[in-house]
């Protein structure tokens, strides 16, 4: 786990801190875009065009994840108490499970001296701090899309030849975020004795909820060992990634191939992961927030690919026949 992938010390800047999720997350996307910036040429799809679009739909999506993330991950009243009630939440980490003075809980957190236990200081902006990581994959996912299909249809860009790029640019982002989420320490799995356990340090977020929930000590000098699902998800993305570019995209029959079968792979490839995910995921009917979002894509992404199959199947016969071609 390495939080901090590095820092530089710059002049007037003093030290820049440059996190691993967030530096790994802005890596991809500029990947992603320099690809479907290329692409787009290639396609004569206005570029600029495509380049302002990847702009705006990362930030809608940092936007609609962190807003997944704070109302359906289980954290909605950690982020209100941290600024309402610091003081009742109870620090766990590398502290003195008890206190008498701020001394001993310094330097990141204060003592309840009345309750006998390091708390975090307040912080009513945690909720926008997205640097620090707490992003859900498909609420940046909708927004997105959301804001994509308003800016395709406004500026009439061809509408699933634009989904296309998307459909391989958006899993290879993925793959250095969910890599960042590794080196973060978050997103992780549960308990594993198998040869794929990973240990992450004393402190982190898999030991905090060990610590929380009873399967470690206070004095435990690191957590159980876990299913390393960040990088289950980032070789997954990966691999989505070359079949959507490598494999569908050279060979597809009709516009919007390459985003439904994205889609398609997307939800099968999380729904599976989420089962032995052990951070809080929210959720309801024992399904994560996340399987109950990819259920209805995954039914969405069949109908979407039979149909556009069958339009331009359709539109091939009539071609032959010399019919004029629907409107």
């Amino acid at each position: 786990m390495k939080p901090t992938l590095f820092s530089l010390k710059l002049p007037l800047l003093g030290d820049v801190v440059f996190p691993a999720y967030f530096t790994l997350l802005t890596v991809g996307f500029a990947l992603a875009l320099l690809l479907t910036w290329r692409d787009a040429k290639r396609l004569e799809i206005a570029p600029d065009r495509i380049i302002d679009l990847n702009l705006y739909m990362v930030i809608f999506g940092v936007i609609g994840a962190r807003v997944l993330h704070v109302i359906a991950d289980g954290y909605f009243w950690d982020y209100v108490h941290m600024c309402t009630a610091p003081e009742t939440i109870k620090a766990v980490g590398n502290i003195p499970a008890q206190c008498t003075s701020d001394a001993q809980c310094a330097p990141h957190f204060l003592c309840n001296v009345a309750a006998g236990h390091c708390h975090p200081p307040r912080d009513c902006l945690l909720a926008l701090k997205v640097w620090r990581g707490g992003l859900t994959y498909y609420g940046g996912f909708i927004a997105a899309v959301a804001f994509g299909w308003s800016y395709i249809i406004r500026h009439k860009l061809p509408f699933w030849r634009v989904h296309d790029l998307a459909g391989y640019a958006i899993p290879l982002g993925l793959f250095w975020g969910r890599t960042g989420c590794f080196l973060n320490g978050c997103c992780f799995g549960k308990t594993t004795s198998g040869p794929l356990g990973w240990v992450f340090p004393r402190g982190g977020a898999a030991w905090r909820h060990q610590l929380e929930v009873g399967l470690v000590a206070a004095a435990a000098h690191a957590p159980l060992a876990v299913h390393p699902t960040q990088l289950y998800l980032a070789l997954l993305n990966l691999g989505i990634f070359f079949v959507c570019y490598a494999g569908i995209r050279p060979r597809k029959r009709f516009d919007g191939q390459v985003w439904w079968w994205f889609v398609l792979l997307k939800s099968v490839t999380r729904s599976a992961v989420e089962v032995i995910r052990d951070d809080d995921r929210g959720g309801f009917l024992g399904l994560s927030t996340s399987q109950l979002i990819s259920l209805p894509f995954f039914a969405l992404a069949l109908v979407m690919l039979r149909r556009l199959r069958r339009r331009t199947e359709q539109a091939a016969a009539r071609e032959q026949a010399g019919e004029p071609a629907a409107p």
